[in-house]
């Protein structure tokens, strides 16, 4: 697998105080299996999807104990340039470039409306070798957020992003590409999301069968946040997982209605 193109996510991985539970969790609803964990790196673990890495846990760092989240990670060509842009451009660095052995350099990062992503700079560890859309694998992210406007001027700044919107003016959405691929979603978060929902990045895995999914997680002591919903992308549902962890689960062969238009930003 080549290097993604700067900006492209490439990796997905969550903290969790229970690491078993959340194995279980997952190898269940996303029919992931584990390899062993990495104890030179704080027990860091990678899941497989049909053989295929496909994200990672790991237990919480000494201190950075809390609620579970997943964090999605764009590539990048030089993580010390993209961390200065972070700056540069109204957004906070979390965690400088650290190189973690061979495997590459990872920063972490909060953009002006609070939502928070990884850098990854590769070395031997390029990312998802899921295909993207295949079952257990990583699919789609969107940044969720209350103040569209300064992240719609951040994300492009700091990665070569060109800028689509939806035309529906009911739905405040734009979207990233690289190299004419649309790689990441903005949406904005209105009224129907509860006022103590942080920003964040939703990172979405596929799966066969939606509704089956979000019987498993909740049958495993998730949360459905909302849906089953479909659309012309696929049938979706948002889920936490039993230690708090948002994520999306979507089946990408079951569509329904018509591509929404687009407009480039201006």
């Amino acid at each position: 697998m080549a290097v993604q193109p700067e900006g492209t996510p490439c990796w997905a991985d969550a903290m969790f105080a229970d690491v078993e539970g959340a194995k279980s969790f997952y190898g269940d609803v996303l029919g992931w299996t584990f390899g062993e964990n990495a104890s030179e790196f704080g027990d860091y673990t990678q899941a497989y999807a049909d053989g295929r890495a496909a994200a990672a846990v790991v237990p919480p760092m000494p201190g950075a104990e809390g609620q579970a989240a997943w964090c999605l990670y764009l590539a990048s060509r030089d993580a010390a340039a993209t961390a200065r842009k972070v700056r540069e451009n109204g957004g906070e660095v979390l965690m400088e470039p650290m190189r973690v052995g061979e495997f590459g350099t990872m920063a972490l990062a909060r953009d002006p409306g609070g939502a928070v992503f990884g850098i990854w700079q590769a070395g031997s560890h390029e990312g998802f070798e899921t295909e993207t859309g295949a079952p257990g694998g990583y699919c789609w992210s969107e940044v969720l957020t209350r103040d569209p406007r300064k992240v719609d001027a951040f994300y492009p700044s700091v990665f070569p992003y060109t800028v689509r919107r939806f035309d529906d003016p009911s739905m405040d959405f734009s979207m990233f590409g690289v190299d004419g691929q649309t790689v990441l979603g903005r949406m904005a978060m209105g009224d129907d999301y509860p006022p103590e929902a942080p920003s964040h990045l939703d990172v979405y895995f596929a799966v066969p069968d939606c509704d089956a999914a979000v019987t498993k997680a909740t049958e495993r002591g998730g949360v459905l946040r909302s849906g089953p919903t479909d659309s012309p992308f696929g049938r979706f549902a948002a889920l936490s997982d039993p230690q708090g962890a948002s994520f999306t689960v979507v089946d990408v062969n079951t569509t329904r209605g018509e591509m929404p238009a687009t407009s480039p930003a201006t």
